[in-house]
């Protein structure tokens, strides 16, 4: 399959019309039909439905877009990896991280490495611990800055020298805003917006002897953005860790933390039994002399 062809359906796809897919591929519009058409006899699947004004992915269609993306990305990122040479490193790295203090931590690093290597670019990706271990289990991420715990069988990590508590975060004026911690019981009374993963419900469950039936659980979050805005908006009050009240810089929350405490460090993942180009090398080594000093 012509990586040419390829591009050609991701145009289309996004388009969703075949005339101003040609106009911005450059091409005539019978030749791109012609081309699509061979690419779903290659596939032996339809990749687009054709009855209305707008053609539409098919199901197959949307599951192609999706792999037909990855692939591209792969081929780029294989390309840069294929260049680099001992006397001069070049190429990028694609690097996840989670939302949490560890990021200036991070960027800290990769801002030296670049003074160091300034021919390696950085593709940066935020996100939760489930997405950025899918993307780095699809190959999309050559790293991922997670929060603890990690799949040991799965990933090479190294510990980072960063950790975060567990908390509660709550508007600067409510009540609970004066106590200097929170325990099982105030959870039990309120209102509340929790982590997506239940690995971290359990982990805190476990820590302050939850029993999670009595939560009142009013929304989950992935990521603290969107949560942050409703519980700024609304009566709520969320789940979290230190970082996330540090990074919005916002006087009208306040962090609480647990009590018991829980406390959870980071970490660098990669995958195992997977080759460690040159620049991954470089960088996983700037990572342990760091480390190293803490």
């Amino acid at each position: 399959m012509d990586t040419r062809v390829i591009k050609y359906f991701l145009t289309v796809a996004q388009t969703n019309n075949i005339t101003h897919a040609a106009q911005q591929l450059h091409i005539t519009q019978p030749t791109l039909s012609r081309q699509m058409i061979d690419l779903e006899k290659e596939l032996g699947v339809t990749l687009f439905d054709r009855k209305q004004r707008r053609i539409a992915l098919t199901s197959e269609g949307v599951l192609f877009q999706q792999r037909a993306s990855t692939i591209l990305s792969l081929l780029d990122q294989t390309k840069q990896e294929l260049q680099n040479t001992a006397e001069e490193l070049t190429g990028a790295l694609n690097i996840g991280c989670v939302v949490s203090r560890v990021s200036r931590f991070v960027m800290q690093i990769i801002s030296n490495f670049q003074k160091k290597y300034p021919n390696v670019s950085f593709n940066l990706y935020d996100g939760n611990g489930d997405l950025l271990r899918q993307r780095l289990d699809s190959g999309l991420e050559d790293f991922a800055v997670l929060i603890e715990p990690v799949e040991a069988a799965k990933y090479n990590f190294i510990e980072l020298p960063v950790h975060e508590q567990w908390g509660l975060i709550v508007k600067s004026a409510d009540p609970l805003a004066k106590k200097q911690a929170i325990t099982k019981s105030d959870l039990y009374k309120i209102p509340l917006i929790v982590p997506t993963r239940n690995i971290v419900r359990d982990e805190i469950s476990d820590v302050l002897k939850l029993d999670q039936i009595k939560l009142n659980i009013m929304a989950t979050n992935n990521l603290p953005s969107n949560a942050y805005e409703l519980l700024k908006a609304g009566n709520y009050y969320m789940l979290g860790i230190e970082g996330i009240v540090n990074s919005f810089h916002d006087p009208e929350l306040t962090f609480i933390p647990f009590s018991p405490l829980k406390e959870t460090g980071h970490v660098l993942a990669w995958r195992k039994n997977t080759v460690v180009t040159p620049v991954m090398e470089k960088f996983l080594q700037e990572f342990a002399d760091l480390t190293e000093k803490f």
